[in-house]
C-alpha cells in the first residue's frame, strides 16, 4: 500500500504496532504493555493472527487490532507445513501493508506466528523494534527477530538472546495487586491445567483422592478443564466413599484465578509462561509439570529456572503419577519453613512491574 499521508491508505499514527499472539502466554503480556503505554499517553495497535485467541480478546480489552493469516508451523514435513510457508508469505505482504499504513515509531513482537511477519516488515521499512520472550527457551520468531537486529526483553534470567535487558513478563493487574493470604488450615492445594485442562496431572490428582481421602490437614481445588469435566465428575463420584474426611472440589474452569492463588499453600501445575509470571509475581510455591513436547522444550527450561532458584520442583510429565504427586505435595506441606523459602524465591523471580519495565525499553528504543 502506498501512497502519501493524505490518502486513504494512510491512518493516523500510531506510537507502537504490538505484535504476536495464539495463545494467552503471548497475548495477555502484549495486552498489560499496552495498556501501560496508553496510560503514558501513547496511541497501541495490534497486529495478530485470525487463528489465535486475541482476535476475540484484544478488542475485549479496548484496542483495534488486525489480523494476519497463516499458522504455526509444525517441527516435521506435513501437508499443513506447505499451507502454512504460503500463509506466511501472505502475512509478510499484509504486514508491509499494515505497517506503511500506521506508521508507528517502533513494532513490540511478542512472539507467535503472527508475531515475525510484522517483524519483519519492520525492519525492513527501518522501524525500531523490541521483541519480548516469555519462556527461558526462546521461540522461533523472537530468535528471528533478534538476529534481524531486534533488541530483546526477557521474562527469566539467563534466557538465551544476547544483548537481552531481564524485564520480567507481565502479567495482570489482579496478580500484581495480590496479598497471598496461604494460612489456612487445612492448607489448599491448587490443581490446574492451563485454559483446558491438562489429562496427566487430572488423573494424578484425583488417584490421590484414595491416598488423602482420611486426610485433614489439606484440601483440594482442582481445575480440570471444560472438556474434562464430565469425565473428572465420574472418576471422582467412583472414588468418594461414605466418611471420607478430604474437602476435594472439582470445577471446570476458575473465574477468579487470582483468588485461587491468594489462598492455595501449594500450585500444582503446567509451566507455561503465563502461569510462571503469576506464580512469580504473587510468590506461589508449586510442583511443576511441564507439558512435553512443547515448541523448544520451552515449559521444562521455564521449571528447571524456577527449580534452580528454589521457587519450585519440577515433576516430569512422565512421572506424574498419584504416588510421585502424594509424595511431592506431602513433603512440601511436611516442611514449613521449606515452603516459605519458596515462596520467597518465587517472589524474587517475578516482576510486579514487568509491564512499566518494558514500556521503558520500547520508549527508549522507539524512533
Amino acid at each position: 500500500m502506498t501512497g502519501d499521508a493524505s490518502s486513504p491508505g494512510f491512518a493516523a499514527p500510531v506510537f507502537a504496532l504490538l505484535a504476536g499472539g495464539g495463545t494467552g502466554g503471548h497475548t495477555y503480556p502484549a495486552i498489560a504493555v499496552a495498556q501501560e503505554l496508553q496510560r503514558r499517553g501513547h496511541r497501541v495497535r495490534f497486529v495478530g493472527g485470525k487463528r489465535g485467541i486475541e482476535g476475540r480478546v484484544v478488542p475485549e480489552a479496548g484496542f483495534e487490532i488486525d489480523l494476519l493469516p497463516g499458522r504455526g508451523l509444525q517441527r516435521r514435513l506435513t501437508v499443513q507445513n506447505l499451507s502454512a510457508v504460503w500463509g506466511a508469505l501472505s502475512a509478510v505482504f499484509r504486514s508491509l501493508a499494515i505497517v506503511r499504513r500506521h506508521r508507528p515509531r517502533i513494532v513490540v513482537g511478542f512472539g507467535g506466528y503472527a508475531s515475525f511477519p510484522c517483524v519483519l516488515a519492520a525492519r525492513l521499512l527501518r522501524v525500531p523494534v523490541v521483541v519480548h520472550e516469555q519462556d527461558a527457551a526462546p521461540g522461533l520468531a523472537n530468535r528471528l527477530g533478534v538476529r534481524l537486529g531486534a533488541r530483546p526483553a526477557v521474562s527469566l534470567p539467563d534466557t538465551p538472546l544476547p544483548g537481552a535487558t531481564l524485564t520480567g513478563n507481565p502479567v495482570r493487574a489482579a496478580f500484581t495487586r495480590l496479598a497471598r493470604d496461604p494460612a489456612r488450615d487445612p492448607a489448599l492445594i491448587a490443581v490446574f491445567g492451563g485454559a483446558q485442562g491438562a489429562r496427566t496431572i487430572n488423573r494424578a490428582a484425583l488417584g490421590c483422592y484414595d491416598i488423602w481421602r482420611d486426610r485433614t490437614d489439606l484440601a483440594i481445588r482442582h481445575v480440570c478443564g471444560p472438556r474434562n469435566l464430565e469425565t473428572c465428575t465420574a472418576e471422582l463420584a467412583a472414588a468418594r466413599r461414605a466418611g471420607d474426611s478430604l474437602h476435594y472440589e472439582l470445577v471446570g474452569y476458575e473465574e477468579r484465578m487470582d483468588l485461587l492463588y491468594s489462598e492455595a499453600a501449594i500450585a500444582v501445575c503446567r509451566s507455561g509462561a503465563g502461569t510462571i509470571a503469576e506464580l512469580t509475581a504473587v510468590g506461589l510455591p508449586a510442583v511443576l509439570v511441564p507439558l512435553p513436547g512443547a515448541p523448544s522444550d520451552h515449559q521444562t527450561r521455564n521449571a528447571q529456572t524456577l527449580e534452580r532458584a528454589g521457587a519450585a520442583v519440577m515433576l516430569r510429565d512422565d512421572c506424574c503419577d498419584a504416588p510421585h504427586l502424594d509424595r511431592a505435595v506431602s513433603d512440601l506441606l511436611g516442611d514449613a519453613d521449606r515452603l516459605s523459602d519458596m515462596g520467597r524465591a518465587a517472589h524474587a523471580l517475578g516482576r510486579r512491574d514487568a509491564a512499566e519495565r518494558l514500556a521503558d525499553l520500547v520508549e527508549e528504543h522507539a524512533r
